[in-house]
């Protein structure tokens, strides 16, 4: 199978999932897409806001929200990396934190890579929790040990991670990306933005339509 077909099933897969059901959709139709307002465009991107990538021009600004025990975020991770391979340099990744309440280890996940985030490990930290989610998603018991035990694996300072792990502050940061997110109306995970729209896509090639569309601008 090509990479190009595996990325696609990944990303439908993420979004049957999402809906619930699969969106017919004619095949001349260009992906749907929705423009956040004007007064709500900050939120997208804090000055804290983790950056997986950054282009020197600016022209293009992907941001997802996202939830590390969502399965459909899961199946979107291979999407989304293959998408930093793709436009590496020319487009800016951006990571927001989404814990849906329905999921049990999901706020615990994020404060586990915030916590790694205090010592530049946030996309390492951020990867593990994807590679690993099989091991720890949709349980009910608490996942805090298992969390800890990626801090190790990572070499980090881990008294200090169990310090910002249970920090109230580091559960506040998490909060304000929530906050911003309900204000731009998510209300499931992984959400999308580009350029201050947020996409409605289908496949794969649909993100990489958008995407290819705003740097042609």
């Amino acid at each position: 199978m090509s990479t190009n077909a595996r990325i696609s099933i990944a990303i439908a897969a993420a979004f049957i999932l999402i809906a619930g059901v699969l969106v017919a959709v004619k095949a001349n139709d260009k992906p749907a897409a929705s423009p956040v307002s004007e007064g709500r465009v900050d939120s997208l991107v804090r000055a804290d806001s983790h950056k997986l990538d950054v282009a020197a021009d600016g022209k293009a600004t992907f941001v997802e929200f996202l939830d590390f025990e969502c399965e459909s975020c899961g199946a979107a991770f291979p999407v989304v990396e293959q998408l930093r391979k793709t436009y590496a340099g020319k487009v800016t990744f951006v990571v927001r934190y989404f814990p849906l309440p329905g999921h049990f280890n999901a706020e615990r996940a994020a404060r586990a890579v915030e916590a790694a985030a205090k010592q530049d490990k946030f996309e390492q930290m951020y990867q593990k929790m994807y590679e690993t989610q099989a091991e720890w998603g949709e349980q009910r018991v608490p996942a805090d040990d298992r969390f800890r035990g990626y801090a190790e694996e990572l070499g980090l300072d881990v008294v200090a991670w169990d310090k910002d792990y249970a920090d109230p502050a580091t559960l506040e940061r998490i909060k304000r990306d929530i906050a911003d997110g309900e204000a731009l109306g998510v209300t499931g995970t992984p959400t999308f933005f580009l350029n201050g729209e947020k996409l409605q896509p289908q496949s794969a090639q649909d993100l990489t339509a958008s995407i290819d569309a705003a740097l042609k601008k």
